[in-house]
């Protein structure tokens, strides 16, 4: 019985192994939309501005709570793979065909091409990611997940590795220091190889065995829900399109306030549409109830009043990071490090201490406590922002360059994996894939909105006192731990 439990917890157990692999499939395409994407963009000619609202393509993942019931209910017509295996494989092939399509776009000449690529990746990804969390919490009980946890963000860590250094490494060995589109369409095709990593993995794993609270939705109602949401979807993207800025300041917070304007109200725009679309019985009132009211009463239920305070957490636990990290690559090009030097101790040496981050996080939360780690985590990713500030005042050198990146994602890596057991603590096994992508799509949506403008930012303020901001607006979320830790604590 002793050995037994051993195993179970052991990182090296085949559902820990797993879920190092599925990290692999979920991490890879992430930096391809962000880090890999600015250097190629930098290199084509955009300027700096456009480049960070490259990073509003990350709204898919702040988005996905939209799509996140349909993944859930709709069944796919592949039964032998079960439910989560067969949205998995279709969201793996649609990230292998939206890197493929990415590959042959010139930044240079279209640059309306290369950001619908990277939407296409970023909403494949952010599809996955839905799939794979909720693969993960319904792979194994709570006293597990901080082991899956950790496994999992060593396997996304190893794919940011790869395609973050490695795909920077390839460029650069192709000659990506002058501009040649074909040597970042080779990038890009064989990012889209190693995704069969994933789809291997996928087919090869069995389904989870979890009853959920609301069945899967008939044929006819899954036309319905799927009609509906490209009704939603189509009444967001025009209203978003037709509301443009009134205003002629280019004070890039101005720009912030009004684009999070912009992006609720086409949000009430979309919510409208579906609310219409159930009084004209388009969509059965009891299951858009069942698949979008039921997760978030269920929330509220178990925590109250509380649950303002959880929700407000997780939106800002990591915008110091977010906002931080979009102008990196810019930053360290604009500093005078070449694409060599930004793969080797960036998104290489900087990697490995992510992933160390990310074990230590992981074991901290199982040996410490959840809200311990959360804390610790939040503090070291805000005072790490710090350090850049320094280097940002400093000549280019590579040992301090070493210093900060490796501190900086280190504090990452072990914030990222506290947050996570965190995440999994608060999602009811009843409505796994909802609830947690709702929660990072929260944790995402404000954070990628304001990252838009940290270029126009930069511009106005600076390189080092945008890094001290970066690091003052991290500092509400400790308050909001300690809160929250009195009033609502995690049982671990």
């Amino acid at each position: 019985m002793n050995l037994k439990k051993k195993t179970d917890n052991s990182f090296l157990n085949h559902k820990s192994i797993r879920m190092l692999f599925l990290g692999f499939s979920s991490g890879l395409p992430i930096l391809l939309v962000f880090s890999t994407l600015s250097v190629w963009l930098v290199k084509a000619g955009v300027n700096r501005g456009m480049v960070t609202m490259f990073s509003w393509a990350g709204l898919a993942y702040s988005f996905k709570f939209i799509w996140t019931p349909i993944v859930d209910h709709l069944r796919l017509p592949f039964k032998k793979f079960g439910h989560r295996k067969s949205w998995l494989l279709v969201s793996q092939t649609m990230v292998i065909v939206s890197l493929i399509f990415i590959s042959f776009t010139d930044p240079s000449k279209s640059l309306i091409y290369t950001a619908i690529g990277a939407v296409m990746i970023a909403f494949s990804s952010a599809t996955q990611d839905i799939i794979i969390d909720a693969f993960r919490i319904e792979s194994a009980p709570q006293r597990l997940q901080g082991a899956l946890s950790a496994m999992y963000i060593a396997g996304y860590r190893t794919a940011m590795l790869v395609a973050g250094a490695g795909s920077l490494f390839l460029a650069a060995y192709l000659g990506a220091e002058d501009y040649n589109v074909k040597v970042w369409q080779t990038v890009y095709l064989c990012m889209a190889f190693l995704m069969l990593i994933g789809v291997l993995t996928t087919i090869l794993s069995p389904e989870p065995k979890v009853r959920r609270e609301s069945q899967l939705i008939n044929f006819q109602h899954q036309l319905r829900f799927l009609t509906s949401f490209l009704i939603a979807i189509l009444f967001f993207i025009i209203t978003f399109s037709f509301l443009e800025n009134p205003f002629t300041s280019k004070e890039p917070v101005e720009k912030f306030l009004f684009a999070l304007v912009r992006l609720i109200i086409s949000f009430f725009s979309s919510s409208m549409a579906i609310y219409f679309l159930i009084i004209l019985k388009l969509i059965p009132k009891k299951s858009a109830f069942n698949v979008y009211t039921k997760p978030i009463l269920d929330f509220i239920k178990r925590y109250g009043k509380t649950a303002i305070f959880i929700l407000l957490l997780i939106a800002l636990y990591r915008i110091a990071d977010v906002v931080m990290g979009v102008v990196a690559n810019i930053f360290y090009l604009e500093k005078g490090f070449n694409i060599k030097e930004i793969a080797t101790y960036s998104k290489f040496f900087g990697v490995f201490a992510t992933i160390a981050g990310g074990i230590i996080g992981g074991y901290s939360a199982i040996k410490f406590g959840t809200i311990r780690c959360l804390f610790f985590g939040a503090l070291l990713a805000a005072a790490s922002n710090l350090l850049f500030s320094w280097l940002a005042v400093s000549e280019p050198s590579i040992d301090l360059l070493i210093i900060v990146i490796t501190a900086d994602n280190v504090s990452s890596g072990f914030a990222g994996a506290a947050f996570v057991v965190y995440l999994s603590a608060l999602t009811s096994i009843k409505f796994t894939a909802t609830q947690y992508a709702l929660f990072t799509s929260i944790m995402l949506f404000l954070p990628k909105v304001l990252a838009g403008y940290s270029g126009g930012i930069v511009d106005q303020i600076g390189y080092a006192n945008f890094y001290i901001f970066t690091a003052i607006i991290g500092i509400p979320v400790l308050f909001l731990i300690v809160w929250i830790a009195k009033i609502a604590p995690v049982k671990d």
